[in-house]
């Protein structure tokens, strides 16, 4: 095939991803100078249509970046008014007071939000100011300059075929080129994990780590409708399976945020991330919150949680990684918004420095430098050992030591652990079939619990079908001579659309169902899927998640 033609246009600062981490730089980059040039480009149909996070905001990115943003109209409207910590069990539950717990771990100051909800209302501050935001253009390529420095990206490619021809339709995109490229793709974006391979930006850095967390919403009785309540529970269903744990959250109009985090480091390829979340609301205490509701929306999105150790080198020529692209999220707080927030501000103060002493297509060190000297990095470092010791030791101990070092880091900024490493990656973690029993989940009943496709429909996922699919296959032939054997083929199992099936001894990509969440480019244990952008606007599209 012939060389693609595009036509390209010049920016000052080129940002990949409309999110929290995002528009915080965009909107900083204006502060700084109104006369900059910035564009944002979001995958998403709209902006806010592929964010999904718990969420209860530490408002202190938002402080940082617009002191104001009350006065603004910030849909940050239920302040956390309770905050409930549960250790369950089949049948019961044990409170855990909050006396021992650090103040770092208190949510007091903290709202429960909609980051869609928030992102959108960014968006608008954003444009009002003049940056450029295009949502539907999903970035499939970077652009490198002539000394292999990332200059740009490819933007809003339309019409392959679905053997990757260019069909009758066929929109080739733009060439965006910029001074400086922001990518803020969120957790494993295809770009990010580019550069960072080609950079060898997580050389001598610890393996990333992440969990799955899927979401619903949930409208229920008024009667039992506590606006402003946290609750987070560990141990049941999950018990020594895996990691994880649930977050319950009351927000505005008899609505609640019901979600479940897997760490994605098990061992027993047989676990079913998706059915332990359905499992989890049959809890005496959860059932008894939602009888009489009904769900509404369903996600799901990977989380970083490798944290200060894991964080790969964040800058290379004429690129900067913002937000979870390198992984910033506290896992004990289970809170990382704040962080991306302050990413973006830092970038964007690097970035106006470098472009008034004249320079383009850098290092933006000093953007590193903040981040990791600065607050993101004081508030990581006091976590940094919270998650490997709950994958070593196990869920009780962990709290007990965690909790404790936790302390030491808050009052003498010491551990006496000093920094924990977590050896494997996720996918490495993963132990062959033959080691483990198969686990046997309920039937889903239809009205706590819900079967994997009539939850993806709530999510309003929509993919064009005739392209290519976006989910790709080293070798075609790994997941049934390699995967099902040795590891009963866990992608029919991890994934929490419902993309991958074994149909007849095929192996089968229902590329259509996919919600991003990117768990597949992770977990596979042969590390032979390749998660990359589809046409722009295709995927969920999220509400107020």
């Amino acid at each position: 095939m012939a060389e693609i033609e595009r036509e390209s246009m010049e920016y000052d600062v080129v940002i990949v991803g409309a999110g929290p981490a995002g528009l915080s730089a965009a909107i900083r980059l204006k502060q700084l100078d109104e006369d900059i040039n910035v564009v944002v480009l979001e995958k998403g149909s709209e902006v806010g249509a592929h964010i999904l996070s718990g969420a209860v905001l530490d408002p202190c990115g938002l402080d940082a970046l617009m002191p104001d943003w009350k006065d603004k109209g910030a849909p940050l409207n239920v302040p956390v008014k309770d905050d409930k910590f549960f250790v369950l069990g089949e049948a019961g539950q044990l409170r855990v007071p909050n006396w021992p717990m650090p103040p770092l771990m208190s949510n007091h100051g903290n709202y429960i939000v909609s980051m869609g909800n928030v992102c959108r209302w960014m968006a608008e501050q954003a444009e009002a100011m003049g940056v450029e935001i295009f949502p539907g253009m999903a970035c499939s390529e970077l652009v490198y300059g002539e000394n292999g420095e990332v200059k740009g990206v490819v933007a809003g490619e339309f019409g392959k075929e679905a053997d990757g021809s260019p069909g009758p339709a066929y929109e080739p995109g733009m060439e965006l080129h910029g001074k400086y490229v922001f990518l803020s793709e969120g957790v494993r974006g295809s770009l990010a994990k580019e550069v960072i391979g080609k950079y060898g930006l997580s050389d001598g850095k610890e393996p990333q780590k992440f969990g799955v967390g899927m979401k619903e919403i949930w409208e229920i009785d008024p009667d039992k409708h506590r606006e402003g309540s946290v609750t987070h529970t560990m141990g049941w269903p999950l018990g020594s399976n895996a990691g994880g744990g649930s977050f319950i959250y009351h927000l505005e109009n008899n609505q609640v945020y019901v979600g479940f985090v897997v760490h994605l480091n098990y061992k027993n390829p047989h676990l079913f991330p998706y059915m332990e979340f359905q499992r989890f609301k049959h809890h005496p205490m959860v059932a008894d919150l939602l009888k009489g509701g009904k769900r509404v929306a369903y996600g799901a999105r990977a989380i970083t949680e490798g944290g200060y150790q894991s964080m790969p080198k964040m800058v290379a020529p004429g690129v900067a990684l913002l937000g979870c692209s390198v992984g910033m999220v506290n896992v004990p707080r289970i809170k990382g918004n704040h962080n991306a927030m302050l990413s973006g501000k830092a970038a964007a103060e690097a970035a106006i420095a470098a472009i008034r002493a004249d320079r383009s297509g850098d290092e933006l060190s000093d953007y590193e430098d903040e981040v990791r000297s600065g607050p993101i990095g004081a508030d990581l470092k006091k976590v940094r050992n919270v998650k490997p010791m709950w994958s070593k030791w196990g869920l009780l101990p962990s709290l007990a030591m965690g909790g404790f070092d936790m302390w030491t880091n808050s009052l003498f900024g010491l551990s006496l652990f000093g920094t924990i490493g977590h050896g494997k990656t996720d996918a490495a973690a993963t132990e062959e079939a033959s080691l483990h029993k198969p686990i046997d989940y309920p039937k889903p009943d239809g009205t706590l619990s819900f079967d994997r496709l009539t939850n993806v429909s709530f999510s309003m996922t929509n993919h064009e079908e005739c392209q290519p699919a976006h989910l790709h296959l080293g070798d075609p032939e790994v997941p049934m001579k390699v995967n099902m054997p040795k590891f009963a083929e866990p992608a029919q199992r991890y994934c929490p659309a419902g993309v991958y099936e074994v149909v007849d001894d095929n192996f089968v990509i229902n590329f259509q169902n996919c919600v991003h969440c990117k768990t597949c480019d992770i977990k596979d244990p042969s590390q032979n899927i390749t998660w990359v952008t589809p046409q722009g606007g295709d995927g969920p599209n999220y509400p107020n998640m």
